[in-house]
């Protein structure tokens, strides 16, 4: 084929390639370039109250430039918005990576009912936030079961340090199944070979989960970790409904920039709303450039691996995983027996 032929069949391919993905191109501009540019513009302006030529009180909308911006640093309540927030996301997030890893390794050991564990450790994941949250209200409310328990009377949703860790708690027993589930997917894909080559060279229970399992689900255990911390630092509905709104203690930068809009100050509440999602949207930047480089870079190279693979004698790269698995673990056993010595 020549090289004119070559060139217009691959702008044919380009064409058609942009027809195909316009309409998913236009719903995404629709639902979330128009809402972000929407909300910068309403940040940009303020609305106010002025006479009109009939001497009635009408709004207008004056464009304030950054005023709604700079008016949050010396703001009381965004900064302790914004330390709820950062609060509430470092440990919920902690709690609920070690809880959820531990629970994954359970389900993921053969005993019986195992099947009932798994359906009862993911109930809280397929309930409501709401619904949890009015489940929780009840049981910290003043007569409820916490108090019952605990043989104290203690008011945990009046705010304080109660209401935090009323809304740790009620954050870690819905969300931590989502953890072990991703994690859980991990575990199932790691060859019983593996584990089997660490055994028999002498690997203990320890060993292998540190130095075999760890390793290896690590990819999924950030990737659980990152959509749990994006999920934390928008947190509004649980606090919102098991606590209440204008309580300072518990109070998140969703929930600022919810009350802002009720009542009516719409650039303040779209300056707040900003915030967060460049608050967001640079901690899921930092976090896979920190955290997720090994990960991307080991895609890549097995992505690599894989194409030298199908253009060599083998297309398939399970046998050189299964094989780089047991030098791993006859690794690792080497090095526990080199330490015991």
């Amino acid at each position: 084929m020549s090289t004119p032929t070559i060139a217009r069949s691959r702008d044919g391919q380009g064409r058609l390639a942009a027809v195909l993905l316009s309409p998913t191109f236009a719903v995404l501009g629709v639902v979330i370039a128009f809402p972000i540019v929407a909300a910068v513009w309403d940040s940009l302006h303020r609305t106010t109250e002025e006479l009109d030529a009939d001497g009635l009180v009408v709004e207008a909308e004056r464009f304030s430039g950054l005023a709604n911006y700079t008016s949050l640093i010396g703001n009381d309540r965004f900064q302790t918005a914004l330390w709820n927030t950062t609060f509430f996301t470092v440990t919920t997030v902690a709690i609920e990576t070690l809880l959820g890893l531990a629970m994954a390794l359970l389900m993921h050991r053969a005993f019986r009912g195992r099947a009932i564990f798994r359906a009862g450790v993911l109930v809280p994941w397929a309930i409501p936030t709401a619904i949890s949250a009015l489940l929780w209200r009840w049981i910290f409310s003043a007569d409820g079961v916490a108090n019952a328990v605990l043989g104290r009377e203690i008011l945990w949703t009046a705010g304080g340090l109660e209401a935090k860790l009323a809304i740790i708690l009620a954050d870690t027993w819905k969300t931590a199944p989502f953890v072990a589930l991703l994690v859980l997917a991990g575990l199932q894909v790691i060859p019983d070979e593996v584990y089997e080559a660490a055994r028999v060279d002498g690997a203990g229970a320890w060993q292998r989960l540190r130095s075999v399992t760890l390793p290896l689900v690590m990819p999924s255990l950030l990737v659980a970790v990152m959509f749990r911390m994006m999920d934390a630092l928008r947190m509004f509905d649980l606090p919102q409904v098991m606590i209440g709104t204008r309580k300072p203690s518990v109070e998140t930068l969703s929930q600022l920039a919810w009350d802002e809009a009720m009542n009516l100050r719409y650039g303040p509440a779209a300056a707040t709303a900003t915030v967060l999602f460049l608050y967001i949207a640079v901690a899921a930047f930092v976090f896979v450039r920190i955290l997720g480089a090994d990960m991307l870079s080991e895609a890549k190279d097995d992505g690599k691996a894989v194409a030298r693979g199908r253009g060599g004698s083998s297309p398939h790269k399970q046998p050189d995983m299964l094989s780089e698995a047991k030098d791993d673990g006859k690794a690792v056993a080497r090095g526990g027996k080199e330490g015991k010595a």
